[in-house]
């Protein structure tokens, strides 16, 4: 079983390319289908679930270093369910035994023991902002500065997230095995070089 991870900054193109990495492959591919399990295995509204996972109130939580039980009492129960749940949904896709591509959630520390091949992507502020802009509704009428904001807010809530699950450090090359701005690229073209990639990873572990 082979298993890629994508973690990702708001707005750099981590979703499409984790999209087009398991097409290239023949990879299972997970990204909302996991909030959906999680939703149908809790009985709540899949919107209420991500607004929950991802909410951006997460920074008003005073978490410490290494998700200590200091840090638990001031996490909501609520998030806390619903992060079990992930966990429990990871676990289970991890458990069919197929190749996949993961999008998020952590993924690559709940499966660690699995060894994953683990990306983390990211782009220049300007290519995010031209990202978000081409794959906006047409009411959406944010300036570029309330756009950075939200990049900003969304992507300190996930640091936070991973902060308090994993004690590890959200966006830090180290913990990643392959770190991708996909600022100056095609997305079609980098995603066939981070697929071949991924198959070099995988064929010096086997």
């Amino acid at each position: 079983m082979r298993i890629i991870t994508v973690s990702r900054e708001f707005g750099s193109g981590g979703r499409e390319l984790g999209k087009r990495v398991a097409d290239l492959l023949g990879y299972d591919y997970y990204d909302s289908e996991i909030i959906s399990a999680i939703a149908q295995k809790s009985g709540l509204d899949p919107n209420f679930v991500e607004t929950t996972l991802d909410n951006h109130g997460w920074q008003d939580f005073p978490v410490s270093f290494g998700g200590t039980m200091h840090s638990v009492a001031y996490m909501n129960a609520s998030k806390i369910d619903l992060l079990i749940q992930q966990k429990k949904v990871i676990e289970g896709i991890a458990a069919l035994g197929k190749d996949c591509v993961i999008i998020g959630r952590n993924a690559d520390a709940i499966l660690k023991d699995l060894k994953p091949f683990s990306i983390f992507v990211c782009a220049d502020r300007e290519a995010k902002i031209a990202r978000c802009r081409a794959r906006a509704r047409e009411d959406e009428k944010l300036t570029d500065r309330e756009l950075v904001r939200k990049m900003k807010e969304i992507d300190k809530a996930r640091a936070r997230t991973r902060e308090f699950l994993t004690g590890s450090e959200w966006g830090k090359c180290a913990s990643y095995h392959l770190t991708v701005n996909t600022g100056d690229w095609d997305m079609k073209a980098l995603s066939s070089a981070v697929a071949a990639f991924a198959e070099r990873y995988f064929e010096s572990k086997a």
